[in-house]
């Protein structure tokens, strides 16, 4: 048996375990403040998700942020919110439903981005593989979380009004639902 040699000349590669602090994790500047959010779209393919959270308070409408999630990542933030809208339940009582668009105005996704501005620098997205999830009273806020080494790092903080957070859940869920009919279950 050879011992692996620390000599950079070396061809072999190198690898090494790393674990990160399960809570923890660095918020940068641009993005501590975080965006407020009163829309989202859902977008997938075979390999990721790709949420982009709308703000239509202003003129003209935008793209505020968006976060590129892993399929499992995305079945595990639609777990989470379900917890936390249970929670937020017992505490405040069941959120205001927020009234859907009317199913015969309902807009394509090419209306959606005709009438919203997406920025340059949000074209690629900001990748996450975890996120964390919290509310108040009137509020969520999700902290979309690249877990790299050697330090986490929020990469997008999103807050939403409570009522609108149960019809974001079943979107997710319906996502995912159809991500598994058209891709398959995929083994993580």
């Amino acid at each position: 048996m050879t011992e692996a040699s620390n000599n950079p000349s070396d061809d072999q590669p190198k690898s090494e375990n790393v674990q990160h602090a399960p809570i923890g994790a660095r918020v940068p500047e641009k993005v501590a403040r975080g965006i407020f959010c009163t829309g989202q779209v859902i977008l997938d393919s075979p390999k990721e998700f790709v949420i982009d959270f709308l703000q239509g308070l202003t003129r003209p409408y935008q793209v505020v942020s968006r976060v590129v999630l892993t399929p499992q990542t995305v079945v595990e933030l639609s777990d989470a919110l379900g917890k936390n809208i249970d929670n937020y339940t017992k505490h405040f009582g069941a959120p205001a439903p927020v009234p859907g668009p009317p199913p015969k105005n309902r807009p394509t996704l090419a209306e959606i981005y005709e009438n919203f501005r997406l920025p340059d620098e949000l074209l690629s997205g900001t990748y996450a593989n975890s996120v964390m999830i919290g509310h108040s009273a009137t509020e969520f806020f999700m902290d979309f979380i690249s877990g790299f080494y050697p330090t986490s790092t929020v990469a997008a903080r999103i807050f939403m009004p409570a009522q609108q957070i149960p019809r974001f859940q079943t979107a997710l869920q319906s996502s995912i639902q159809n991500h598994r009919q058209r891709f398959g279950k995929r083994e993580e």
